[in-house]
């Protein structure tokens, strides 16, 4: 198994106008000439991180990582309570993923990402199939409101303490939809009220992934920086308090569309947050997507989903393009 790629500079960055005032902060690193490919970072809200360049190949890869509208370096940012999220959705999302595609000049790209970025790569590939020449997901999801369901109620029978917690973060009157209270709290104007909506969201968050066979070194949600809480907690409510603007099933009826496009699923068996079940369907529904089950993995991911990542996005930087 070889050792991560080093984390080269990128070569080329910049802000892209989207509309709506927004600006998408994007950058490109490895082989101007190599194959495209386009990290879709999860939360939503947590934007890129430079790790992901380690899996991929400089020589092979032309690399692209963005930060979603409103968080990481895209502006404006959300962590401004000013900051409206009007315009941010997954249609815009998708939209402003079509627009960094023509502005990079890339014809068909290969798509990877977790978490939400699973989501937002099946939203994107049904609406341009013919711009994607493979899709590498992790942590299967597509925001289905049962998912959310699950992640911010199902769940808490495993962690009771933690989930009592999270529902005393919201008036009694609220609770009987918990992600809708927290999104309204979250956005408040009065800061002590969002700071307090983002510590327990994230306190929750850290509590479902405590049970991970691959422990992180610090609590994963709690430990990021301020202005990242902030961004990840208001936008993540914000989608999953509409149901990502999706029709319920909608991303699993449509995987039709996906017809041809080589796909790989990764998905750990120890995930309380993402259930395999929903891998399973994508995979039942998508002909084209040959699913990885693993036994030592959680959300987090573990050494066999990692040894099965590497290789995969080996394999296709070597594929002729």
């Amino acid at each position: 198994m070889p050792a991560p790629y080093p984390v080269l500079p990128p070569h080329d960055h910049g802000l892209l106008d989207v509309g709506d005032g927004n600006r998408v902060h994007w950058e490109v690193s490895g082989n101007p000439a190599g194959r495209p490919a386009v990290v879709v970072h999860g939360g939503p809200g947590t934007g890129s991180s430079p790790r992901n360049r380690k899996l991929f190949d400089p020589d092979r890869y032309r690399l692209v990582l963005f930060d979603q509208r409103g968080c990481g370096r895209s502006t404006p940012h959300v962590a401004d309570p000013t900051t409206s999220l009007e315009h941010n959705t997954t249609p815009h999302l998708v939209a402003d993923m079509e627009k960094l595609r023509e502005h990079l000049g890339v014809e068909r790209w290969l798509l990877f990402g977790g978490s939400w970025g699973s989501t937002l790569i099946l939203a994107y590939a049904q609406a341009f199939p013919e711009r994607v020449s493979g899709i590498v997901l992790a942590g299967v999801t597509t925001t289905r409101r049962s998912e959310t369901a699950w992640l911010y109620g199902g769940v808490g029978r495993f962690f009771p303490e933690a989930y009592a917690r999270f529902r005393a973060g919201v008036p009694q009157d609220e609770r009987d939809d918990l992600v809708a209270a927290y999104a309204r709290r979250a956005s408040s104007t009065d800061l002590a009220v969002r700071d307090q909506a983002v510590a327990d969201w994230c306190a929750w968050e850290d509590a479902v992934l405590s049970l991970e066979p691959a422990k992180p070194a610090a609590a994963p949600y709690t430990g990021r920086p301020e202005a990242g809480r902030i961004s990840l907690v208001r936008i993540a409510s914000h989608y999953f308090a509409h149901g990502a603007w999706l029709a319920e099933g909608e991303l699993l009826r449509g995987a039709g569309k996906l017809s041809g496009i080589p796909g790989v699923l990764l998905q750990g068996r120890h995930d309380l947050g993402s259930p395999p079940h929903t891998a399973w369907e994508l995979a039942r529904a998508w002909p084209d997507a040959n699913l990885h089950i693993f036994d030592d993995s959680g959300h987090m991911g573990g050494t066999g989903m990692g040894q099965t990542l590497q290789q995969t996005l080996d394999r296709l930087g070597r594929a002729p393009r």
